[in-house]
């Protein structure tokens, strides 16, 4: 549990005695060698051997090489390395205090349980929760050896994998902060993070990822030294190095596990040191924004914040000892870190994967969840669609027929059940109500048998390939209606939740028990919601529209440097302004909405609102939503260039299209499909699919070049960067509406 209080300084001596038998020999330690929480800590010394770099490392800074009369500043997680702290043998496992913590509790009770499989580096790599204390444990120590201090920031960009969460926890460990990014980010942003956060080293991928920072990024900065966590540092451009110390994951771990033995003998001869516990208020990590619009800032989240959501996330996610989860999202970002964290602390196996395995490895592991971004959801969805429509023609008409009735089945099933979504505040007559439900029973009644032998011919096979058997767990963006149908039609479970980088992330999501479609849920454990009027800033009613604010123990401490933007998001009264555009559903005693009340449903970006000249607002996402139903559209943005209509830029699915025009006969004589007539299908696809939304889209632009990360117009979570693509073609924009 997190305690309410701060941690405290433990500026003491510590007792001249030697390490209790009992945790010498309890079972999680590694035979003939003492684990690094059991090991007292000594004086800082010079460590045993120096790694050998493929550059020429000079040695650790002097911080390594202090006296006695001149102790070094250290901090130490509490429960993970207590015996450090006077009297910290007596803590409980439930006393976390700093993220680091949760790795004790795990180790002791689940000590032989898997916790990470790693499978597509070199080595490959699987840890029990002993081995990957050990490994946290280990590269702490190290980073203490090397000169790391509390509260300086280090720089790490790498991507998802083990040794990716070891380097974390283990940068966490030492008090220091990490600032955090992955590969895939451009090396200017890349630059700009590391010099904005005042980074003192630099902890990065692989020897390629480096050599491509080594011109445009190293010779810019100053860093007191470099580990490399995967790959053999003689492929590392040394001329970049000059005499910048380089040391290999194995290296700090190697030397972690040589400091530790050497703290053990002088804990052994009683020598003293000065400690501090790190506090639950200090910063944990600096996470910068992906920048949908506007310049990324630095969130600094504190232990407190990151506690919270591993306290209270079991309610959304009923993890059980053994359940195996698939990662494959960026681990710098708060939605899958938050998770990770989490879910190990209930003993579950968590397997590294990429895009490029996702389908493979959801077949071989089949695991219990999944969590990720709707692009995952909607590739998933396309890629089963395509399975049917390439089935011969008689597959095709029954699939899609029994999907159909199933999807009538929910409609149906969801009237009586009350989880249809309403925002009018009036509760429903009872007769009126009980007219529709009765309808609603004999609906579901007649479509019962249907569906369940649509689950024998079709979904069964489908739920073979997914692999997905408890639910996956959506978050980072909007997922479409049309997908959560979809897949609570065919009986995969599909959690939407909802929050920010600012916000630790999660604020709300759907619960197991109550999954209503179309909302995120209720509010996580000790957090407020509520909606306000954008003009007027006055509290709205429930059901009533306005932008969505957050109260709760997960809300960041603010923004690195920049006080203005902490101010503007926070605000006096300590509201996050979360800048999205939403309403919650009002309570009902009776009613198909009867099990909704509470729950948020969100509508957009305030930001992304196109403000017509006729004074009416346009949410994009709505329309970007349903044209994004279409197989010829691949990636939509809706436009309003001139405040008097609407328009849009599309990348256009080529394969389809082309399939398309041959099945209208369409093709020109080179067997290629004249602009014109590209134009002309999107601009049916759009009317077709659109027909139900608030406001049409005039004009359109076809562009070859799809919305990528690479190209700096998505996110690294796959959200697109509706600014960075109006600025790339504001001039073709301009001549659109003209």
């Amino acid at each position: 549990m997190l305690a309410a209080s701060s941690g405290q300084m433990a500026g003491l001596c510590f007792p001249r005695r030697a390490p209790s038998p009992l945790l010498l020999n309890r079972r999680r330690l590694i035979p003939r060698r003492p684990a690094a929480a059991e090991l007292p800590r000594a004086r800082a010394f010079r460590p045993a051997a120096t790694p050998r770099c493929a550059a020429a490392a000079s040695p650790p800074p002097s911080s390594a090489d202090s006296t006695l009369e001149h102790p070094i500043r250290r901090k130490c997680s509490p429960l993970l390395e207590s015996v450090l702290l006077p009297g910290g043998n007596y803590l409980t496992v439930h006393e976390w205090k700093a993220v680091p913590d949760i790795w004790r509790t795990a180790a002791e009770k689940y000590p032989d349980l898997v916790a990470v499989i790693d499978p597509y580096h070199e080595p490959p790599t699987e840890w029990t929760y002993t081995q990957l204390e050990q490994e946290i444990l280990d590269f702490s120590q190290g980073l203490r050896a090397i000169g790391v201090a509390p509260d300086e920031k280090l720089a790490l960009f790498a991507d998802n994998s083990c040794r990716w969460l070891a380097a974390d926890q283990g940068i966490m460990a030492t008090g220091a902060i990490n600032v955090v990014r992955g590969t895939r980010s451009s090396d200017e942003e890349l630059f700009q993070i590391y010099t904005h956060s005042e980074s003192i080293a630099l902890v990065v991928d692989s020897p390629q990822f480096f050599n491509r920072l080594a011109e445009s990024f190293l010779s810019r900065i100053n860093p007191r030294f470099i580990v490399l966590l995967w790959g053999d540092k003689s492929c590392i451009n040394s001329q970049a190095m000059k005499d910048i110390p380089l040391y290999g994951y194995k290296d700090v771990t190697e030397l972690g596990r040589e400091s530790r033995k050497a703290l053990f003998l002088s804990g052994q001869q009683g020598q003293q040191d000065v400690f501090e516990t790190i506090s639950p208020d200090d910063v944990a990590t600096l996470i910068y924004t992906s920048g949908t619009s506007g310049t990324p800032k630095g969130v600094m989240l504190t232990h407190r914040n990151l506690l919270h959501q591993i306290n209270n996330l079991w309610d959304i996610v009923p993890a059980e000892p053994g359940d195996r989860f698939l990662s494959m999202l960026p681990p710098w970002h708060a939605y899958e870190r938050a998770c990770e964290y989490f879910i190990f602390t209930y003993g579950i196996q968590q397997v590294y994967t990429t895009v490029k395995y996702l389908k493979e490895d959801l077949q071989r592991y089949q695991p219990q969840y999944i969590i990720s971004v709707p692009l995952v959801y909607e590739t998933l969805y396309s890629s089963i669609h395509r399975q049917i429509y390439s089935s011969s023609a008689a597959r095709k008409i029954i699939a899609l027929s029994l999907i159909k009735i199933s999807l009538l089945y929910m409609k149906a099933k969801k009237i009586y059940e009350g989880t249809v979504l309403s925002n009018n505040p009036v509760e429903p007559s009872f007769i009126v109500y009980m007219v529709k439900w009765l309808w609603a029973r004999f609906v579901a009644a007649i479509l019962w048998p249907l569906h369940n032998l649509a689950k024998i011919l079709v979904y069964k096979k489908i739920h073979s390939a997914i692999g997905i058997s408890k639910a996956g767990i959506s978050g980072g963006g909007s997922l479409p209606m049309h997908v959560d149908k979809f897949f609570e039609a065919i009986g995969i479970k599909v959690q939407n939740g909802y929050g920010l980088t600012e916000t630790s992330p999660v604020v709300a999501a759907r619960r197991p028990f109550c999954n209503v479609l179309g909302t995120v849920g209720h509010p996580v454990t000790h957090t407020e919601i509520k909606v306000f009027d954008i003009e007027t800033g006055e509290a709205l009613p429930d059901g009533s529209k306005g932008i969505v604010k957050i109260k709760g123990p997960q809300v960041m401490k603010g923004y690195y440097k920049n006080p203005s933007a902490t101010n503007e998001a926070l605000g006096q009264d300590g509201w996050f302004n979360t800048g999205d555009i939403g309403w919650i559903v009002p309570h009902h005693a009776i009613g198909p909405s009867r099990k909704c009340g509470g729950m948020l449903v969100l509508e957009g970006r305030a930001k992304d609102t196109i403000v017509l000249s006729t004074g009416e607002n346009v949410e994009p996402a709505e329309i970007e939503e349903a044209a994004g139903r279409s197989n010829l559209i691949s990636q939509i943005v809706v436009i309003g260039q001139d405040q008097r209509r609407l328009g849009a830029i599309i990348v256009p699915n080529n394969d389809e299209v082309l399939a398309e025009a041959k099945r209208k006969s369409i093709l020109d004589e080179d067997g290629k499909v004249a602009k014109d007539k590209v134009m002309n299908m999107l601009y049916d696809e759009l009317r077709t699919w659109t027909a139900n939304c608030s406001f049409r889209v005039g004009p359109i632009m076809i562009v070859d070049e799809p919305f990528t990360i690479d190209n700096g117009l998505m996110t690294p979570t796959m959200k697109i960067r509706r600014d960075k693509v109006t600025a790339k073609y504001q001039r073709e924009i301009e001549a659109l509406f003209k």
